[in-house]
């Protein structure tokens, strides 16, 4: 009799460990999580979704509504129509309004040139990754994000011949929620068209039918050119590698917070890729840079100055797109308004009318036309051949 219960006693005191220590599986278990104001209630204890699962949420949710909005946006490019745009504004608040009024006139502008350069935009798409999110006040949020744009198109003469080119962009914006939708109150970013949004429609004759009339070269890089251009490439943060997306090299420090970094990567891509070796005035060191290493007018000086480029030309668009077709990859342009060079890009291709295509920082560009964003009047090119 003792012995039996001395075993019952043990079976009591193992049935009340498995209770304790098995975990219960409910309905609730079983279900995805969900991130709610709901309390969960698993045990008798209470689980509250944490900050990082709220933020999560919301950058999924948000992920899809931009998603939504940038590829309106671009299908209105494609098809020339601001009209349809204006469903995710408000145009009766000003800052939204501005917002409108700068989408429209971008479109304005890709109809121009687009006509100057004899081309049809066939696709665009936009990868886009949300940094940041808050709830600034009851249904408004602000959003950090980036966006990588990806530009199809083709020359009207040889549609079947597609062209790519790809734009990197910044954007701080203001989302607003109104009934079932949501409009943009508020919207900055760095805008790779800022200087050219007032461009006159250039219908020359003359400037159409010499670049239909243009055929790629055979061409093929040296290797140091080729190393140039594969780094310019990887590092240009808006690779076509996903590795690479939204990525600069880290070795280097990057100056866009101090005014710009398209000096400091001309110069990475020269030295890191083809092989330029640095010199006391061109030199990048720790953390710090000299004047022309990471400046455009001193990067432009200090090339031409040494003789490690020489100019293919110098003037307004009409004055320079014929002795652009001299350009080669490894080449660069320096852009110059109100008598001083703002910005430096690199050639690192060619379109299939031997147009130059270059690569370069601040707001980032992948194997884009030269003159696409900097066509205005009011604009130099310098056209500069580097000697490899």
């Amino acid at each position: 009799m003792k012995k039996a219960k001395k075993h019952l006693i043990i079976s009591i005191c193992l049935i009340t460990f498995l209770y304790n220590t098995i975990p219960s599986f409910s309905c609730s278990n079983l279900h995805p999580y969900i991130l709610n104001e709901e309390t969960i209630k698993t045990d008798e204890r209470e689980i509250k979704p944490t900050t990082e699962d709220i933020d999560a949420n919301l950058k999924a949710e948000f992920q899809e509504i931009l998603k939504n909005l940038f590829s309106t946006r671009n299908d209105c490019i494609v098809k020339l129509d601001a009209e349809t745009l204006k469903q995710f504004y408000n145009l009766d608040i000003k800052v939204s309004l501005w917002a409108y009024e700068s989408e429209a006139k971008k479109i304005k502008y890709f109809k121009n040139w687009s006509e100057k350069q004899s081309i049809k935009f066939n696709n665009i798409e936009s990868i886009i990754k949300v940094r940041k999110i808050k709830e600034k006040e009851p249904g408004l949020y602000g959003i950090l994000c980036f966006v990588s744009t990806e530009f199809n198109y083709s020359y009207i003469d040889t549609p079947e011949v597609p062209n790519t080119f790809r734009l990197g962009t910044s954007h701080y914006i203001n989302l607003k929620q109104d009934d079932n939708r949501f409009v943009i109150t508020k919207e900055w970013y760095t805008d790779p068209f800022a200087d050219s949004l007032n461009l006159d429609n250039l219908k020359s004759k003359e400037v159409k039918e010499y670049i239909l009339n243009h055929k790629a070269p055979d061409y093929k890089p040296s290797e140091r050119v080729q190393k140039a251009i594969d780094y310019a490439h990887k590092y240009c943060g808006i690779s076509t590698d996903e590795a690479y997306l939204f990525k600069y090299n880290k070795d280097y420090k990057n100056f866009n917070p101090d005014g710009g970094d398209c000096a400091n990567f001309a110069s990475q891509i020269l030295h890191e890729g083809g092989g330029f070796k640095k010199g006391g005035s061109w030199n990048y060191h720790g953390r710090s840079a000299t004047k022309a290493w990471v400046n455009a007018q001193g990067f432009k000086n200090h090339m031409v100055n040494s003789g490690r480029g020489s100019y293919i030309a110098k003037g307004k668009y009409q004055e320079v797109y014929k002795a652009a077709y001299k350009m080669r990859p490894g080449d660069f342009v320096a852009y110059e308004k109100k008598g001083k060079i703002v910005h430096i890009s690199t050639v690192t291709g060619l379109d299939s009318k031997g147009y130059p295509l270059v690569t370069c920082h601040n707001t980032d560009r992948l194997l884009v036309p030269y003159d696409l964003g900097w066509s205005n009047s009011n604009i130099k090119f310098h056209l500069v051949h580097m000697h490899y």
